[in-house]
């Protein structure tokens, strides 16, 4: 070990690798993810192929420390003649893969969140959402189900499976899906997306958290919440069913909140209606990494059937 002055400056010397070596996987999988968003079509076009540039240009200076010494001249062929073959793609895709540090400084959880927000940038990096993009989005979804429960997977799960439900992407639901995506991929950088219209496009919209697709909803010992209007109970009864069967009703949202339930009067369970403070709450509560689930009223009942059929067998 190095000779050190004090404890202090081995610890200071130890916490600067360690952010460096944690930003440079973070750089990694999220070129990683653009790449992947970029051609989650199977077709990348100049537009796309200029948030590669992007990603290029804000770590070129690198270009002396490990990894980017090997990875940045590769990019910078790749690029060269504004074209981005699948082969030039490969080579990077295999670098990314091959230079991540050798000390584990994410999980694979949050290793593949950061993957995810990469994703969701590359497809909304020429300003144009297809539904051949969402398909393929879905199908990243699909191969990553272990990143349920964990934010903002399920918020782009619901929504991506709300937009394609008739198969067509509309200009609305486009303008809707830039607004949503840009929550998680860092699109300040960029020379395409207009980061002042998609601000505006929030603040007209109201965005806010939707409810989990198909959550698995445990009942014994866990802390319900709901909000809204429900056409099958009060909210008294609501929280007499939740108590009679091992759980626990709050009127307020908390970091010990297991689920908050969504009424099904009132506002569809989309992304952008404004429920109000309570699902606020939720969502800041799962982007601090808290892993409290929204769920529509539906999901609820449909458990509580099959939890109370469960258990009458068994008796």
């Amino acid at each position: 070990m190095e000779q050190y002055e004090s404890v202090k400056d081995y610890d200071s010397m130890y916490f600067r690798q360690y952010t460096l070596n944690a930003e440079t996987d973070k750089a990694l999988h999220t070129l990683e993810g653009i790449l992947r968003g970029i051609a989650i079509d199977q077709s990348i076009n100049i537009s796309e192929i200029q948030e590669v540039v992007n990603w290029y240009e804000k770590y070129r200076d690198l270009v002396y420390a490990h990894p980017f010494s090997e990875l940045i001249p590769v990019i910078a062929n790749a690029i060269s003649d504004g074209i981005l073959e699948q082969s030039e793609m490969a080579d990077i895709l295999w670098l990314c893969n091959n230079f991540r540090t050798t000390r584990v400084f994410y999980d694979v959880v949050t290793s593949d969140i950061q993957k995810l927000e990469g994703v969701l940038h590359g497809i909304i990096s020429d300003n144009v959402i297809t539904a051949e993009e969402m398909l393929g989005l879905k199908a990243w979804l699909n191969e990553n189900e272990h990143l349920a429960k964990t934010y903002p997977y399920d918020e782009v799960y619901s929504i991506a499976l709300a937009v394609m439900a008739d198969g067509v992407v509309s200009e609305q639901e486009q303008t809707m899906l830039k607004a949503f995506f840009s929550e998680f991929a860092d699109i300040r950088s960029s020379e395409i997306i207009n980061v002042a219209d998609i601000q505006r496009v929030k603040a007209e919209i109201n965005i806010h958290g939707i409810c989990s697709t198909c959550p698995e909803i445990v009942f014994p010992n866990k802390i319900f919440c709901f909000t809204g209007t429900s056409s099958k109970t009060t909210r008294q009864g609501f929280a007499n069913i939740v108590t009679s069967i091992g759980a626990r009703f709050v009127n307020n949202v908390t970091q010990e909140t297991n689920y908050l339930v969504i009424g099904n009067e009132g506002n569809p369970c989309w992304a952008f209606s404004c429920y109000g403070r309570k699902v606020e709450q939720a969502v800041n509560l799962r982007k601090s990494g808290l892993g409290i689930l929204i769920i529509h009223e539906h999901d609820f009942w449909d458990a509580l059937e099959d939890y109370t059929a469960c258990n009458t067998i068994r008796e």
